[in-house]
């Protein structure tokens, strides 16, 4: 029974669900169990530094539970997502409603969509890295693919990498330069990785293309069905979606670098670079996401099998709570600043 607590990442979506029922301010509750319940919790409960060994851990490693666990978040999501939008045109909803409807959509987007397609795009088998496009696809964020796989393993904690906040960047500053950066970023990957094997532009093989005219379909077919309020009211979640994913990404490494070698490489990822938290409520609703230092030694290991190194950084408050800190930069630069090595602080 202890393998079920990542069902508790299904408390989001669930939570949309009271708002949808009790209306008006409630429509907010999403955002609030988010980042004012969920914080809380994680100041409250102890750390869990503790790690899987031997048999225990192959049999963790073997139970396919953990895996039906992400999928269910698929049926959740679009279901989610549907229902809401059918639900537009026969309700009234004041202003503050959809306001409260568009965050909270966009939280799980964000929680249940992206961070379980993250999880899936670096699984080995060919149907969950289709299912992770398919969870990146309402956030406008197909591209994230190609450019966190191919990209962002690859220069994570270096200037050459857009999903790697600066020291004294604010996240306001880090969404729009990642979310641009990261784009084109996922081209020119495209492109090396076509002329890798010798294909064209117009080649079957340009996923970035593909993504283009599934997300292009997508579009069409929400103001189709749903007409103009319901386009905006996707895309808007969609948006949300996505910057909840580039705030994470920026507490994930910011002000961390690696060091040039003199051969003009980089040294190796290490523990060092990325920002771990044993915050119990964090690891669960982001499927082990806090353990992200072991996350980049080893991208393939499945999420209930990530280590804690003692030797990684660690925030003094969870996920949840330090992506509310950085909404406020100078509060984010004084808790954070002083805990990033001083060699990093350039």
């Amino acid at each position: 029974m202890k393998d079920l607590k990542y069902l508790a990442a299904l408390s989001i979506p669930a939570s949309i669900l009271i708002g949808l029922y009790f209306k008006g301010y409630w429509s907010f509750f999403t955002p609030i169990y988010a980042f004012v319940l969920i914080p809380i919790l994680e100041l409250l409960l102890p750390h869990d530094a503790s790690n899987y060994e031997g048999a225990l851990r192959e049999a963790k490693k073997k139970n396919v539970v953990f895996d039906w666990m992400l999928y269910l978040n698929i049926p959740i999501v679009f279901g989610l997502l549907f229902y809401i939008l059918v639900q537009l045109p026969q309700n009234t909803y004041a202003f503050h409603e959809l306001v409260g409807l568009v965050l909270s959509m966009g939280i799980v987007l964000g929680t249940n969509g992206i961070n379980v397609a993250h999880e899936l795009g670096h699984r080995q088998g060919s149907k969950e890295r289709y299912w992770a496009k398919l969870l990146l696809l309402p956030s406008f964020y197909m591209h994230f693919y190609i450019e966190h796989n191919y990209g962002h393993h690859l220069y994570a904690a270096t200037r050459e990498d857009p999903a790697t906040a600066r020291y004294n960047q604010s996240v306001y500053s880090f969404w729009v330069s990642s979310v641009v950066r990261q784009y084109f970023s996922a081209w020119k990957l495209q492109a090396k990785l076509l002329k890798a094997s010798d294909r064209s532009f117009l080649s079957t093989k340009n996923d970035m293309l593909w993504y283009s005219i599934f997300q292009a379909t997508y579009l069409l077919a929400l103001f189709l069905f749903f007409g103009q309020a319901g386009l905006f009211f996707a895309m808007a979640a969609g948006v949300v979606g996505f910057l909840l994913l580039e705030t994470v990404n920026y507490i994930e490494h910011y002000g961390l670098l690696r060091k040039k070698l003199p051969s003009g490489r980089y040294e190796r990822v290490r523990e060092i670079h990325s920002w771990n938290s044993n915050h119990v409520m964090g690891r669960i609703i982001l499927y082990e996401l806090t353990r992200h230092s072991d996350h980049h030694y080893k991208s393939s290991k499945k999420y209930q099998l990530l280590d804690y190194h003692d030797t990684s950084p660690q925030m003094p408050y969870g996920y949840p709570t330090s992506m509310v800190l950085s909404f406020f930069p100078p509060l984010w630069f004084n808790i954070m600043n002083k805990r990033i090595p001083l060699e990093m602080k350039v």
